[in-house]
């Protein structure tokens, strides 16, 4: 294992246990590929939430700064160059050997420049417009490094539909906490519809709770459709791939599901995945992926329904 990888891997293991422990299911050439892409990507959001691995979000006053040095060093490693940082190194290296176009990672940068800009979404659409840049694209470059081609746009879409699904479903979990660093994420329209003032969310007002309740729910049903989706595009990746992403999907929809569960007690304390329900979607991660490479395999996808989409 390079010292690149190495960094990667340690880097996966601090920040995201659960996609650590999905991506110990990839052979060694993807695992390797995967974490180098994580670990940039955390790095990029590191940078503008002022936190270390995904943890200890803390305003910073140089946001637009970071943000232009980000697109900077992006760009030079996508030109070839040589980066100084370990972590762009270790992009370059993925980017390069996976055909990553230099379009989705700025794509991903450009999401990050949303939360610099304190952006606002008036509607769902505008919020997926977000959720792609954070996530839907990740998924999407994810699906280049397990061996999709750059072409197969029915299975890319697949795979951004898993990342958007991933990102609804960690707004929902976060709601409170990301409105007290000044992040509103929940539509617009939904908020008025429902008579909740912004900032009542991050001060967690009772008199609204219930009502933030029924916001997050409607994140999680939001969705749905697109877990459904991403999980047609499993066919189309090796079998050991299929199993990771199968039970990435299972962990992560759970979580949404609890949160819907929990009602407006969500936000008393972080909703997390017990390792029991972890092993579980595990298994189910595994028994989908099966299917996948075998009845599915020579079945006929269904249509992916009129769904937002960026590809």
């Amino acid at each position: 294992m390079s010292d690149l990888e190495a960094q990667s891997r340690e880097a996966i293991q601090k920040g995201s246990k659960s996609f650590a422990a999905a991506a110990a299911l990839f052979d060694a050439q993807t695992r390797a590929d995967a974490e180098m892409l994580y670990a940039w990507c955390r790095h990029c959001d590191d940078v503008i939430d002022g936190q270390t691995l995904g943890h200890g979000m803390s305003p910073v006053a140089d946001a637009p700064a970071r943000l232009e040095a980000l697109y900077a060093q992006t760009r030079a490693a996508m030109a070839g160059e040589r980066p100084t940082d370990p972590v762009f190194a270790a992009f370059q290296t993925v980017a390069l050997r996976r055909a990553i176009p230099e379009r989705y990672a700025l794509d991903m940068i450009d999401g990050f420049a949303m939360d610099v800009a304190g952006r606002r979404y008036a509607t769902l659409d505008d919020l997926l417009d977000y959720c792609w840049g954070v996530a839907g694209v990740v998924g999407t470059m994810m699906a280049l490094v397990m061996g999709v081609k750059p072409d197969a746009l029915a299975t890319l879409r697949r795979a951004q539909d898993l990342g958007l699904a991933f990102q609804l479903t960690n707004i929902a979990r976060d709601v409170v906490e990301d409105a007290r660093n000044g992040r509103v994420y929940v539509p617009g329209d939904w908020l008025a519809e429902l008579g909740v003032p912004p900032d009542a969310i991050a001060v967690a007002d009772p008199a609204h709770r219930a009502a933030v309740a029924v916001l997050a729910k409607r994140l999680v049903d939001a969705a749905e459709p697109y877990y459904a989706s991403a999980r047609w595009g499993l066919r189309d990746l090796p079998v050991r791939c299929a199993w990771a992403i199968g039970a990435a999907r299972g962990v992560y929809r759970q979580i949404g599901l609890d949160v819907v569960k929990a009602g407006a007690s969500a936000w008393d304390e972080r909703v997390v995945v017990s390792g029991r329900m972890k092993a579980w979607r595990a298994l189910e991660g595994g028994v989908v992926a099966l299917r996948s490479a075998t009845l599915d395999r020579w079945g006929k996808a269904p249509e992916r329904p009129a769904m937002w989409s960026r590809i």
